[in-house]
């Protein structure tokens, strides 16, 4: 990932040729609020454009846009450009554009690390109030963040937790919420609280990689709680560049556990919590019908709320399929 907002030194600012300085200053919560009304009416052709003599929009070091594609089929398009501010040539933001199939476009304005609580506050409920609308839209932004920016920038981006619903219970209980589903030897899907003993399950067999069949023995059911959750985002990508942008499809699945469930990593068995981004983790591709290692792109801890938590028990003890994830069961 390039540092370009935390090295030291000047870096030249696109096609406009002004040189700003990488030590930036705060975005303020007004500026936050002003700046997100402004536009690119053509973001093929404005690359470098001034608002009240105070402030410019560059598009983020001369780069093409990112057209993604999501399970769904539907081609959203991501454009970033810097916010500088023009006293100082001070970089203050990056500005993100995502404009959807149909033309809408959304905009959201990631302010630098710098910037007070109460910004970052501000930009995490417009990012979330778009992902409302638009399914997986944090997802995708993550995805595009984690190649163009900093560390320090993406990282933030998935730092937007209320403490107060993280505090859940960590105990010694190794389950899953109730709701995610079960992948069935003969086909389908069960919520995790539906399957009862007898049910064929869909495994693997870890000393060979192949597919197999498990007879369910128990389902443990653990009594309702405020557990602590691990989400885990996983995708796998099939990118490609070209001269006018770059093109990205992404596979996705998310999987929630408590914290200390073994997850079967490329790695070997390691606590869901203690799973990092870029780590692998092996899932089920329900387009090859083929297992494949999946990418571990965001990760996020939180209280799942009141409710019951789960694990399968198997008479041959192989992993099962979650979410198409593939899960050890204990």
């Amino acid at each position: 990932m390039r540092n370009s907002l935390l090295t030291a030194g000047l870096f030249l600012l696109g096609s406009g040729g002004a040189l700003a300085q990488t030590n930036p200053r705060p975005l303020t919560l007004d500026e936050y609020q002003k700046a997100k009304g402004f536009q690119i009416k053509d973001l093929d052709t404005e690359s470098y454009v001034k608002f009240d003599n105070a402030y410019i929009l560059d598009r983020y070091e001369a780069r093409k846009p990112y057209f993604i594609t999501g399970d769904d089929g539907l081609k959203k398009r991501i454009d970033l450009y810097k916010l500088v501010a023009k006293t100082g040539m001070q970089e203050i933001g990056t500005m993100i554009f995502y404009t959807t199939e149909k033309g809408k476009r959304y905009q959201a304005l990631l302010p630098d690390f710098t910037a007070d609580g109460k910004v970052w506050e501000k930009y995490f409920e417009d990012i979330h109030a778009i992902d409302k609308e638009e399914k997986n839209f944090v997802l995708k932004l993550s995805y595009v963040l984690s190649k163009e920016m900093s560390f320090q920038q993406f990282k933030n981006l998935n730092q937007g937790k209320d403490l107060h619903a993280e505090a859940g219970t960590y105990g010694s209980d190794i389950c899953f919420p109730g709701y995610q589903l079960v992948a069935l030897a003969a086909g389908g899907h069960k919520q995790l609280r539906d399957i009862r003993p007898g049910d064929q399950l869909t495994t693997l067999d870890l000393a060979t990689q192949l597919p197999a069949t498990a007879t369910v023995q128990e389902l443990v059911v653990h009594a309702a709680q405020n557990y602590a959750l691990t989400r885990l985002d996983v995708v796998a990508v099939r990118e490609q560049a070209g001269p006018a942008a770059t093109h990205a499809h992404l596979i996705s699945q998310v999987l929630e556990a408590t914290p200390n469930h073994p997850m079967h990593t490329a790695t070997g068995p390691r606590p869901a919590g203690e799973v990092g981004v870029g780590e692998q983790l092996l899932c089920l591709n329900p387009h090859t019908q083929a297992y494949e290692a999946y990418t571990v792109l965001r990760t996020r801890a939180y209280a799942g709320g009141e409710q019951a938590v789960y694990n399968v028990v198997t008479e041959q003890g192989n992993p099962f399929l979650l979410n198409g994830v593939v899960v050890l069961q204990k």
